[in-house]
């Protein structure tokens, strides 16, 4: 090998701190717990799957996919759905969205039991906890089941596309009443330098009114004056 000179550097002989802790590990979910009971091992599913309907290997998810709904043309009815009188695609939408909902409400129940463990996604924590941004790592209020609930439906309706409900707006508190301080302070150290050249309001608005009716008397004087001077005397020609 031609990679040039090698050096073996020595071992470390001393330990720098950490300035954040080690990550700690995530709380198991219940389908975890279970596969631990029962000795369940997570296999990695193919992404390609062979389809019987098609006769071809196709995508499991996406575009193409498996088993869509959109390949199939007809459905046969049953027996059983005569006396339902229910439409096989209708139940296939029905089952699909039980499903879809029995998925997420076992997501919630994952998070509230992660909450409890003080475990949560940044996005879900920083939605429900709203930290100020004054660099304090205490959390100003707890977080409840209710919030934690409301902020993950609400992601979950934005991930989906559907932006018609959003986030609840939470007050801030924090920085805003440490920027109020601040300014109040600023303010006064301002006051209290230059208090003499502080403007008299009241003075002010007398000798504003006072130059305002100088000036209205100076002109009527003046138009009077012009008056005179142009004014003329009816009758003058005549008595000539």
């Amino acid at each position: 090998m031609n990679d040039g000179p090698l050096v073996q550097l020595p071992p470390p002989s001393t330990k720098l701190p950490r300035d954040k802790h080690l990550p700690r590990p995530k709380p198991p979910t219940k389908w975890e717990e279970f596969a631990l009971k029962k000795g369940i091992q997570k296999r990695k599913k193919d992404k390609i799957v062979y389809d019987e309907t098609t006769d071809q290997f196709k995508r499991r998810h996406g575009y193409d996919r498996v088993n869509d709904d959109n390949d199939i043309p007809i459905i046969e009815a049953k027996a059983s759905d005569d006396r339902t009188r229910r439409r096989p695609f209708a139940k296939r939408l029905d089952d699909k969205k039980k499903r879809v909902g029995k998925q997420e409400k076992n997501r919630l129940q994952n998070l509230k039991t992660a909450a409890k463990a003080g475990a949560l996604p940044s996005h879900v924590q920083l939605a429900v906890t709203a930290l100020p941004i004054s660099g304090t790592k205490t959390r100003p209020q707890k977080i409840g089941k209710e919030a934690l609930g409301d902020v993950a439906v609400n992601l979950y309706f934005l991930i989906c596309g559907n932006f018609s409900q959003y986030l609840p707006v939470v007050p801030r508190y924090g920085m805003v009443d440490e920027e109020k301080e601040q300014t109040n302070k600023v303010l006064g150290k301002l006051l209290s330098k230059h208090s003499h050249e502080i403007l008299n309001v009241g003075m002010a608005i007398n000798m504003y009114n006072d130059k305002k009716e100088k000036k209205k008397s100076g002109k009527s004087d003046k138009l009077k004056v012009k008056k005179d001077i142009t004014k003329k005397k009816p009758y003058a020609n005549k008595a000539k």
